[in-house]
């Protein structure tokens, strides 16, 4: 009987990405991969429809299963809040889960492994006697700022929100403005999405263990913080399950993660072939980052890389407007001659190149003719600007990003800052300076030397005997053990 891992994707598609490159590893070491999958929305949202479809084209080996709709599935808008919303889909489609998880052969399903915010998902396999683990598709410091968040602030004390921007202390990772946490979800401590928030961090310590998408030594104190028995100090018997790091977990060019779907190759790498080595910048903020962006905001950009000078490959989608079903619509228009400055799209014709919606940023970002990222910080893009040996210039924008960023510019030093995200408006002058830095200045070759230095050492990681491998190794002999099937 073949031994199964069994693995459980939430409802986003930068989770979904790493957690089959997850699979691909698990493939490798002889397993068999089951992809449960949460089927409520999938007509809805047309990106994560695309993504799995991706992922069963391209992974035959992958079986992906399609739970059972649930009677009467609860909609956003009786919710209001995204997360609420999320949490009630997980805890509705429990059932589902264990129907699942039991017809499934007897004895053959090693261990299950759950997309971190399902969190409410991990007593259904505890009670099937199955090893349980969570996945974070984030870094190994916003797993420690997780663990440690929901003991920080006691009774009386001034929230999150009255903190604003003093500093936070966390074991293992740097100190941070409280401004930097989740703060769209941590704003009023009596609201239901603060404790269900809360709620579902202090779960992270229920599983059998975590595996995260990073490798140790990109961030050694928030690793070593992470193998401390306890943390943070002071919480009773209260313990960290253990950590394993197997990142980076990063698709490859023409992988399920990687693009659209289609063969033919993209416009943007045919224009990319007829520029020089590491001469061109590219700006790509993820698909609600890019919606995000003013038309103030976009003529800035414009004009920003206008005066620079360098060559540039932008992604641009119109902004949101408030229409948020827009935002899971890989297809919303974007009227690139209303956006941009009058006269932008010819005054740069030939040097620069607009797109809408979507490029290959993993194509992209390893072509030769890259040389630095505009990037909204989410995880998944500094790992991939990272494992192709690309600068980063850090504008976070949402969620973990913001203390993506620290991690990203004070830690492990892969990309210098773009100031004007706390302000709300990135200036032309700040795009023109920062982007002359990198692509012109010793600073910028010594960004360069620290992001390429970085790249060796995840190609390392993942390699035999490698850190990362090690930790999968290790993930699998303790599921093992632990025998419960």
């Amino acid at each position: 009987m073949k031994k199964t891992i069994v693995l459980y994707p939430g409802l986003f598609v930068s989770h979904l990405v790493p957690m089959m490159q997850l699979a691909d590893v698990l493939l490798e070491e002889g397993y068999a991969v089951t992809a449960a999958l949460i089927d409520l929305t999938l007509d809805q949202d047309a990106a994560l429809a695309a993504a799995v479809d991706r992922v069963a084209a391209a992974r035959p080996s992958v079986a992906v299963r399609r739970l059972p709709r649930i009677q009467d599935p609860p909609a956003l808008a009786d919710y209001g809040e995204a997360l609420l919303w999320y949490f009630e889909v997980v805890r509705r489609y429990n059932e589902r889960l264990r129907e699942f998880l039991c017809s499934l052969p007897p004895r053959s399903v090693r261990a299950v492994v759950v997309d971190a915010p399902s969190v409410g998902a991990l007593g259904v396999a505890r009670e099937l006697g199955v090893p349980t683990y969570t996945f974070f598709a984030a870094n190994a410091s916003a797993v420690a700022v997780f663990l440690q968040l929901p003991w920080m602030r006691a009774g009386g004390q001034p929230s999150f929100k009255e903190l604003g921007d003093a500093l936070l202390e966390f074991h293992g990772v740097p100190p941070m403005p409280a401004s930097y946490l989740m703060r769209e979800t941590l704003q009023e401590p009596e609201s239901e999405l603060y404790k269900a928030m809360m709620d579902a961090m202090r779960r992270n310590a229920e599983p059998d263990g975590i595996l995260v998408n990073t490798f140790a030594s990109l961030e050694p104190r928030a690793v070593g913080a992470l193998r401390d028995p306890q943390v943070p100090p002071g919480v009773g018997e209260r313990r960290t399950p253990p950590v394993y790091c197997v990142g980076p977990l990063v698709a490859g060019p023409g992988g399920a993660g990687a693009g659209a779907g289609t063969k033919e190759k993209h416009e943007c790498l045919a224009w990319l072939d007829t520029q020089p080595e590491r001469s061109v910048v590219f700006l790509c903020f993820g698909s609600i980052g890019a919606a995000t962006h003013s038309e103030e905001q976009l003529r800035e950009v414009a004009a920003g890389l206008q005066k620079s000078g360098h060559r540039f490959l932008w992604v641009v989608r119109a902004p949101l407007r408030g229409d948020t079903q827009r935002l899971f619509d890989p297809r919303a228009d974007a009227d690139l001659d209303a956006l941009l400055p009058d006269g932008f799209l010819e005054s740069t014709e030939g040097r620069g190149l607009v797109v809408k919606h979507w490029a290959p940023q993993v194509e992209v970002l390893r072509h030769r003719a890259t040389g630095a990222f505009v990037t909204h910080c989410g995880w998944n893009s500094a790992l991939e600007g990272i494992t192709a040996g690309v600068p980063m210039l850090c504008w976070p924008m949402y969620a973990e990003q913001k203390m993506n960023k620290v991690v990203m510019v004070e830690e492990a030093g892969v990309g210098v800052e773009m100031a004007g995200w706390e302000r709300g408006l990135v200036t032309a002058e700040e795009v023109e300076a920062k982007v002359r830095l990198v692509m012109e200045s010793e600073e910028g070759e010594q960004l360069r030397a620290r992001v390429a230095a970085h790249g060796d050492a995840a190609a390392a990681a993942c390699k035999a005997g490698g850190s990362s491998r090690a930790a999968f190794g290790q993930f699998l002999s303790d599921a093992a053990s632990l025998g419960r099937v």
